[in-house]
């Protein structure tokens, strides 16, 4: 294994491969390090949408946004936890990031009309603008690469492929179909959307410049001389090697949701059952500890609600399903263990998480976990539910129960409290707003819901009342955490005295969250950690010179 580069980079999610693309391309030779057996981390399993204010492709459409406007938007959401240096490195680092990728890499974007998830706030986009997507990717010229990418939320199981953009899908402005032939076609060519196709993108550009992941690979602690960290330890093969890095170290390792000493001790609130990769363990976030860094943001994470599959694995670990469309939905509401609903169901997934972890003192205790989503036979009929056609049969696995009462004691809701939130939500969908907690007043809310009632508020609103009713529990989850070490607007980590630790650099998850404890819009996730990416890799390939010379 080779161990002597310029640019050491560590991990291979969209913060990782941009990093290493951009640091070769600024003239470093740099190293691609993996801890787990295949690449893309968190961002081949995602929906591969990125949160990018200001771009071009809006502009080309003739949408409304500006420089102004994102700022304000992050500012208004702030709720004190974004710096605003790194908003506007995140807002001014969009136009050269997007600009490098489609001119230096297979990805290519394409706009999405998904709304802002806060988009009545100062800045916000009603209208969308802000998410964009890749275009599909075929694997066909990555070689023995092709099946070691992955697995994605959306994959055929039996291929492990995502055939489908989110632009093809109903959320996305599409239909949700793709004509049989052009699947076939996908099939042969081993087409990929979706995060997964921008993962792949990002391989085969690093292919082409001559240096591929180095898989099973994983860091474990930084290698500095007392001034600067000039390498990093590697684990392979069972045996521990030092790796050079003259210009730097950028760790882009993912969050620490798979940690639970970390999780624990750092997170705001309860969190099971991580919707990411089990190799997310904190291992970046510890070494930057190890190293002085200053920590933030550690408490906040990208919430996420999910329902358990019974009996069924991802990577060796307890499936999970993202619960997104199915609470938006007319015909549903969310009940705790009283009975009584407590949250806007069809609020954007992260803001959710606040719900989740209300306390109660008294009672010492989460309040509203356990909770469950309550839906009819209706809904069904309707709409379907998770993987169920419309006009289906919900499996056995979901409780289900004649009456409202019935139901509620086989879950072990409070029966009287269920009772009495069905009748509430019926006569405010009976007179069509909710006056509790506003669902269908905001522009997103109906995004996911019956796109034929959208944007009327009957997108969401739906009495429930034909049996049998349906309660499945929801889990407090995340797609990842967002805490890590404090870094300035080009990704270089700094110490307790605010000061940067020479040859250190963070991106993505790894790092602390650019934007606090907001979640912009759909692919909020991915849009900082391609601009931080880029931009730690540009500036730790500049730092090559001066550290030889230092």
């Amino acid at each position: 294994m080779q161990t002597d580069f310029d640019v050491v980079v560590l991990g291979t999610g969209a913060a990782g491969m941009v990093a290493a693309l951009a640091a070769h391309d600024a003239g470093a030779r740099v190293g691609l390090f993996e801890k787990a057996s295949v690449v893309g981390g968190t961002t081949a399993l995602s929906g591969g949408v990125a949160w990018m204010p200001d771009n071009r492709l809006a502009r080309d459409a003739g949408l409304p946004d500006s420089r102004a406007d994102a700022l304000a938007y992050l500012a208004a959401l702030s709720n004190g936890l974004i710096r605003p240096e790194m908003a506007e490195a995140f807002v001014d680092g969009v136009a050269e990031a997007l600009n490098y990728l489609e001119t230096k890499t297979p990805v290519r974007f394409h706009l999405l009309p998904i709304p802002d998830y806060h988009p009545e706030h100062p800045g916000g986009c009603p209208k969308g603008g802000r998410s964009i997507e890749p275009g599909t990717f075929s694997f066909a010229g990555l070689g023995d690469w092709s099946d070691r990418v992955g697995i994605g939320q959306f994959s055929d199981p039996v291929t492990g492929h995502v055939y489908m953009t989110t632009r093809e899908s109903p959320r996305g402005g599409g239909a949700g179909r793709i004509d049989e032939a052009e699947m076939q076609r996908r099939r042969e060519a081993k087409v990929n959307g979706r995060g997964r196709g921008m993962i792949g993108a990002l391989l085969a550009a690093c292919l082409e410049r001559g240096f591929a992941p180095v898989t099973e690979a994983r860091a474990v602690e930084l290698i500095t001389d007392g001034r600067r960290v000039t390498g990093v330890r590697i684990e392979k093969d069972g045996k521990v090697h030092d790796v050079t890095a003259r210009g730097g170290v950028v760790i882009a390792t993912g969050g620490f949701e798979w940690n639970a000493d970390m999780v624990t001790g750092f997170l705001r609130g309860p969190m099971q059952h991580p919707a990411s990769i089990p190799t997310n363990t904190g291992d970046g976030q510890a070494m930057a500890m190890k190293a002085g860094a200053r920590m933030g943001n550690m408490r906040e994470a990208w919430w996420m609600p999910v329902c358990l599959l019974p009996g069924v694995k991802q990577y060796g670990e307890q499936k999970v399903v993202l619960i997104l469309r199915e609470r938006a939905l007319p015909g549903g509401i969310i009940v705790n263990r009283k009975g009584r609903r407590f949250v806007n169901e069809a609020t954007n997934y992260n803001a959710l998480g606040g719900a989740f972890h209300q306390f109660d003192p008294v009672r010492f205790e989460y309040g509203n976990l356990p909770c469950w989503l309550v839906f009819d036979a209706s809904m069904i009929e309707r709409y379907g539910f998770l993987d169920v056609p419309a006009g289906g049969t919900m499996p056995a696995w979901v409780p289900s129960g004649a009456t409202p009462e019935e139901l509620a004691a086989r879950v072990g809701i409070d029966p009287a409290g269920l009772r009495a939130s069905l009748e509430r939500w019926n006569a405010a969908v009976a007179a069509g707003s909710d006056p509790e907690f506003g669902r269908g007043d905001s522009a997103y809310d109906g995004f996911n819901g019956d796109l034929s009632q959208y944007p009327g508020k009957g997108a969401t609103l739906g009495p429930i009342g034909t049996a049998p009713y349906y309660a499945l529990e929801i889990v407090s989850s995340t797609l990842g955490t967002k805490g890590g070490p404090v870094t300035d607007g080009h990704g270089a980590v700094l110490d307790n005295d605010g000061l940067p630790i020479h040859g250190l650099f963070a991106a993505g998850n790894a790092m602390a969250g650019p934007t606090g404890m907001v979640y912009g819009g759909a692919g909020g996730t991915l849009g900082p950690a391609i601009v931080f990416g880029y931009r730690s890799g540009r500036r730790a390939a500049a730092q090559v010179d001066a550290m030889v010379n230092a």
